[in-house]
């Protein structure tokens, strides 16, 4: 049996690793999730913030008039807010090269172009062997249009990929006015896989003490659906690999992602709920479901349920949303 994969242009012995969280933060649980069986290692995310933050505080103290950056340096998060701080990040992406003998990815977290985008090539010759950019873009502004939006994201791919040799992926979220084409742009601009998708974690309202409350909440496989489809739709259509973020629980989960077109699964909430040891149930899982219906290669069963060859490919198009409020009768 033959789980081997190719994503990013790299070769992996199979499509399951953990996803960008803290669960790569401590050089003992990256050797755990090595242990477990981890195709890849991908580190949490180094935010723009955290980058210009710094680099406004060294400018502030190389300045006469100092004092006039210290109310800007009040609109980032404080250095409290991240774990590790930008030196520290490429510092820790060298031990985990040394800890590990697996693919170790480095995420990005910005939507904008500026000075963040010197760090890069930092990560590249840190020893990264692959980045991947996750864009996070939180549009308030009522006159910024859908078009800008992507228009910038494209642009900030394309010089990330200007500066650096290793593979990139692309992490986005669902909300693009038209996705296929947006996947399409970044496709062409240089993305090398594009992951789908990040979470939006949205703010909650206290009514009686009148807060926002930020609370986390993991992922089940309820989430899954909505990547199934987009992989589906993708898969065949780009130059670029997928992989699934989010929704994946099961080993049955994975293989759906396979079969919809994913290159890569990413795992997070279940390892968070279980610990690192659950990355080899998955697999195993994995291994039971190919062996009971007689699957000898991930190759072989990848994009057969995409919306270019599976059975019915109007399940994935409009018709299946009319089918399904027609077809729904109370009890």
């Amino acid at each position: 049996m033959n789980l081997s994969t190719r994503y990013l242009g790299l070769d992996l012995k199979h499509p399951v690793m953990p996803g960008a969280s803290p669960l790569a933060d401590h050089i003992d649980t990256v050797k755990r999730l090595e242990d477990a069986g981890a195709s890849a290692i991908v580190l949490r995310s180094l935010f723009e913030e955290q980058i210009l933050r710094e680099q406004m505080a060294a400018y502030e103290h190389s300045e006469t008039h100092a004092e006039s950056f210290a109310e800007a340096l009040t609109y980032f998060p404080t250095p409290q807010t991240f774990v590790f701080g930008p030196d520290e990040y490429l510092e820790h992406l060298r031990r985990v090269k040394v800890a590990v003998g697996v693919p170790v990815i480095a995420s990005l977290n910005g939507t904008t172009p500026g000075g963040w985008l010197d760090y890069p090539p930092l990560i590249e010759s840190a020893g990264a062997d692959a980045l991947e950019l996750n864009l996070y873009r939180l549009a308030f502004d009522h006159y910024v249009t859908g078009q800008e939006v992507e228009h910038e994201a494209v642009n900030v791919v394309r010089e990330v990929r200007r500066t650096v040799r290793i593979p990139l992926a692309v992490k986005l979220s669902p909300f693009y006015s038209s996705l296929a084409q947006f996947a399409g742009q970044l496709d062409q601009a240089g993305a090398d896989g594009l992951v789908l998708f990040n979470r939006f974690y949205q703010p909650d309202i206290d009514p009686e003490t009148l807060e926002l409350n930020r609370s986390l909440h993991l992922s089940d496989s309820r989430e899954l659906p909505l990547r199934l489809r987009w992989l589906g739709a993708l898969s065949g259509q780009l130059r670029a690999s997928l992989a699934v973020s989010g929704g994946v629980h099961t080993g049955r989960d994975a293989i759906k992602a396979v079969m919809a077109g994913a290159h890569a699964v990413q795992v997070v909430s279940a390892l968070l709920q279980h610990g690192p040891g659950h990355l080899k149930v998955l697999i195993g899982q994995m291994e039971d479901w190919m062996r009971e219906f007689e699957w000898e290669a991930i190759d072989t069963m990848r994009g057969n349920m995409s919306l270019a060859r599976c059975p019915d490919p109007a399940a994935y198009e409009r018709a299946n949303y009319v089918r399904m409020l027609q077809g729904w009768r109370i009890q």
